[in-house]
């Protein structure tokens, strides 16, 4: 719905303006700065009218004026439409460079005011739309990653930062939660994004093997070795090397790899002549680092070499919301790939995702969300095609809207009152509330209003 404020302290000109307007505006009026204020913050309206001429300033514009500077701090995003005399333009000009949208003239043309807040209605969806896909790109930017979570949207912003270099750079976190996406958008968003990606599970290859699939080999160094082979390495000149689950590496190897790193030479399997050998190094692993250091599984000096970015990825129950968020897109894209588009989750499923722990992390929500489109009836997909509890009571709390807003409410004033070394006329002002409603608010939250209470 769109909403218009009508800011104008002439009754008639208020029932004129207002039935210029079609249902599908919904207007609300006010006579002076007060009652703007309050009826902005209620409706949080996208475009306002605003009469310069308001009491106790009726006869000028000062309290036009001081009320325009107000809604632009407290709304910057709505568009204000100036109403001013024919021959005010002086005061119109001043209104558009204080950040006034637009302006009309009166006498009042219900066609021409139509279509004045019109065009500014547009202008403010216009705007909307822009913010939405900039706030999309955040982290939707890096291909593979679906989020909407502070955790990993800081994850993202630390990815774009470090691509364009080549520091050596260490991706921790637990199975399943999207290393290899990230290690890829480090090579995507670099200036090697067009060379080789190499990716090699040093768990995966048996420790007599992992040397020549890392180094390669030269013809006859070993039974079968019929010709000779580039390794990972040597593929990888120019772009990226992924070593995956490098906490599992055999310590032999360790060393030799910590040469690499220090010297960019490769030494094949049975040769004797190095490889010069041009690439960036991005290492993953599930495992506590500092804890096979401690046991003496892992060498120290490797691990300064290979870590000096390193981004610890969240586990997705760590991630505030990315669960329902990954889950929808995920039974968009599946549902596609298996034929059933237009499917949706139940209120139980929404509930069960939200609720449930996932100890394997998105490549198990993956697994779930295919079965549950395949073995869904109908268009609904339950928590019981998921395979997943419903955790009715954790859930039920977490969708609470009265919990939820006053939880909001409470950390929005400790925020204001930390901000403004709890001075409540400071504290108020931030807010856009009165002074006595903050202190029914704090008397509401019982939060002390001192910097040496509890509660700061």
């Amino acid at each position: 719905m769109k909403r218009l404020l009508i800011v104008e302290d002439d009754p008639g000109l208020q029932s004129q303006m207002r039935w210029c307007f079609s249902d599908q505006i919904e207007v609300s009026v006010a006579a002076d700065r007060d009652s703007a204020l309050t009826a902005l913050r209620r409706m949080e309206p996208q475009v306002i009218t605003l009469d310069l001429g308001l009491p106790p300033d009726a006869g000028g514009a000062s309290e036009g004026f001081a009320l325009l500077e107000e809604i632009l701090r407290l709304a910057p995003m709505t568009k204000v439409i100036v109403v001013t005399g024919r021959e005010d333009k002086e005061n119109a000009v001043k209104a558009i460079g204080m950040g006034a949208s637009d302006f009309y003239q009166k006498p009042l043309d219900a066609d021409i005011l139509t279509f004045v807040v019109n065009r500014a209605f547009r202008l403010a969806e216009l705007e909307q739309e822009n913010r939405e896909l900039i706030g999309q790109t955040n982290g939707a930017s890096i291909k593979g990653i679906v989020s909407a979570s502070p955790e990993m949207m800081e994850i993202c912003r630390t990815i774009e930062k470090v691509a364009p270099t080549d520091v050596t750079t260490l991706i921790t976190g637990e199975t399943g939660t999207g290393k290899e996406l990230l290690a890829r958008a480090l090579h995507d968003l670099s200036h090697r994004t067009d060379q080789p990606f190499a990716a090699i599970n040093c768990a995966a290859i048996p420790e007599n093997l992992l040397e020549s699939e890392l180094f390669g080999f030269e013809k006859g160094s070993f039974t079968g070795a019929t010709q000779a082979k580039k390794g990972k390495i040597e593929s990888a000149n120019g772009g990226t090397l992924f070593l995956d689950e490098i906490g599992d590496m055999p310590m032999a190897l360790q060393a030799k790899l910590l040469r690499f790193l220090q010297e960019r030479v490769v030494d094949r399997v049975g040769s004797v002549k190095p490889v010069p050998v041009d690439v960036r190094v991005v290492c993953a692993t599930h495992r506590n680092v500092q804890e096979l250091i401690t046991q003496g599984e892992f060498r120290e000096d490797l691990y300064y070499r290979i870590s000096e970015i390193t981004l610890d990825v969240p586990a997705l129950r760590e991630r505030d919301g990315d669960a329902l968020v990954i889950a929808q897109s995920l039974l968009k894209s599946l549902g596609k790939q298996l034929d059933r588009p237009n499917l949706s989750f139940s209120e139980d499923a929404v509930q069960a995702i939200t609720s449930y722990a996932w100890p394997g992390n998105v490549r198990e929500m993956i697994n779930k969300v295919k079965r549950a489109i395949i073995m869904a009836d109908g268009k609904r997909v339950s928590a019981g095609d998921l395979q997943l509890s419903t955790g009715e009571g954790e859930s039920v709390n977490q969708l609470n809207l009265r919990q939820v807003r006053e939880q909001a409410e409470k950390q929005a004033i400790l925020q204001a009152l930390h901000c403004t070394s709890f001075n409540m006329s400071q504290a108020s002002r931030l807010l856009g509330v009165t002074r006595p409603t903050l202190y029914n608010l704090t008397d509401k939250y019982r939060i002390e209003t001192s910097a040496e209470s509890p509660a700061s």
